[in-house]
């Protein structure tokens, strides 16, 4: 049996308010490409198929489409969970027009399947996918083609508010991260005493296993605490554990099990620079160990930083040369006075996939230096609006309500914040985004 894993493809996800849905459209005809050409039988969707719980319609779309590509009339098996930028009712809303496909639309981690009716499989004389037993958390998939079964114990997003249970009393982290694994581990030691030896015995979740590599891009959005779980939590009797919710793919080193997370197809934030995408490939065969490959993707423009030392002249000559021409731009540029709006104006017409720019003053690394040589802050205050006003002394209620903002129940705060403090109150140091040059 061969089997593709894939997750977070977030769809309708933008960037800095620029969307991604060509680019998200491509992914998909390549990963329809990948299928047909791998001759797969079993796709793995392991959770955040949308980007909120709310998506736009043409990601609606999308989604829907790409099953009805990839599931071939209903002679592929998928196997779809929720993750936790997915609403579980909304995603699993068209399970009854999937189950035909072949398809398992898999929502809440409680949530109690049945086997296909066998009503509407006898009104088709094609060779389909059947859902030929089934329950809470676990499905048994006989595919065509192949000769053995495939059962797959299925957990998705598992928050304590999806599954309705308070875990622990206590607010210890330590404490609820071991009842959360606990429980997690209590789930699937149920749904895998479905596995047998006669089948491709499989598990799939979107969860944070501990030990796991995080980027940026991974947003939390939840309702109920989730942290993460052990290694030991993951189903043991699974030939192989297909995660989402991390968009690097990795090895979970530790699993009991061969456990994987696929990544995303996309990079979704500018912490992805320079990450390879792709999607993981299993051949499986009940009883023996799996292989593994990673089959790279190419959909997608890259995400690329620039820091331009030698200020606006530097970056005219890479937009010249026709550097990172396909790419989406993080501009940090290094100045000695303020940049002009006509400056602005002229780069973001010459490169129209350049995100932001951030000027990097000399005088602000100076005070970052400062800061970090202990001095008091309400101090730095004084010397970073000196610098800015051309020596002029703030008002001791300037230097209160820059305290009050620092640190809004004292008067002092650790020189750790200063950074960001600076930040904050330098106009010239902010980053200049879309919506500010619209407004200018």
């Amino acid at each position: 049996m061969r089997i593709l894993h894939t997750s977070d493809w977030h769809l309708g996800r933008t960037l800095e308010g620029r969307s991604r849905i060509e680019e998200q459209m491509t992914f998909i005809n390549e990963l329809c490409k990948i299928v047909e050409d791998e001759a797969v039988d079993l796709i793995l969707i392991a959770g955040d198929v949308f980007d909120t719980v709310n998506p736009p319609a043409i990601a609606e779309e999308l989604f829907y489409a790409a099953l009805d590509r990839l599931s071939a009339g209903g002679s592929r098996a998928i196997v779809a969970i929720a993750g936790n930028h997915d609403n579980p009712e909304r995603l699993c809303a068209a399970s009854p027009l999937a189950e035909r496909n072949g398809i398992t639309l898999y929502g809440l981690p409680k949530e109690v399947l049945k086997p296909s009716n066998p009503n509407l499989l006898a009104q088709t004389n094609q060779k389909r996918v059947t859902r030929v037993a089934a329950g809470q958390g676990w499905v048994e998939l006989d595919i065509p083609n192949c000769s053995d079964p495939a059962i797959v114990a299925m957990l998705p997003y598992p928050s304590e508010s999806r599954l309705n249970e308070v875990l622990s009393e206590s607010l210890d982290e330590e404490i609820l991260r071991k009842e959360y694994s606990k429980r997690v581990q209590q789930l699937f030691s149920s749904f895998s005493q479905h596995f047998r030896p006669d089948a491709v015995n499989l598990g799939i979740s979107h969860l944070f296993v501990r030990g796991g590599m995080e980027s940026e891009s991974e947003r939390p959005i939840q309702l109920g605490s989730a942290p993460t779980v052990e290694t030991n939590a993951l189903p043991s009797g699974a030939q192989y554990v297909a995660l989402g919710h991390l968009h690097r793919a990795q090895v979970v080193k530790g699993a009991v099990a061969p456990t994987r997370y696929s990544g995303s197809p996309l990079a979704y934030s500018f912490s992805e620079t320079g990450y390879a995408k792709s999607v993981t490939l299993v051949e499986a065969f009940p009883g023996r160990a799996v292989t593994t490959r990673e089959i790279f993707l190419s959909a997608g423009f890259p995400l690329v930083k620039w820091q331009a030392k030698e200020g606006l002249a530097q970056v005219q000559q890479w937009i010249d040369e026709g550097r990172d021409l396909n790419a989406w731009i993080d501009l940090e540029i290094f100045v000695t006075s303020p940049l002009q709006s006509q400056d602005i104006h002229s780069i973001r017409r010459q490169r129209e996939r350049l995100i932001n720019i951030r000027p990097v003053f000399p005088d602000t690394e100076k005070i970052v230096a400062e800061a970090r040589s202990k001095l008091p802050i309400d101090e730095l205050f004084r010397k970073f609006y000196q610098d800015r006003t051309g020596g002029a002394e703030p008002e001791q209620e300037l230097v209160s309500l820059f305290l009050s903002l620092i640190d809004p129940d004292s008067t002092t705060s650790p020189s750790t914040t200063i950074d960001e403090a600076i930040t904050t109150l330098s106009p010239q140091s902010q980053t200049i985004n879309d919506e500010e040059v619209e407004t200018a």
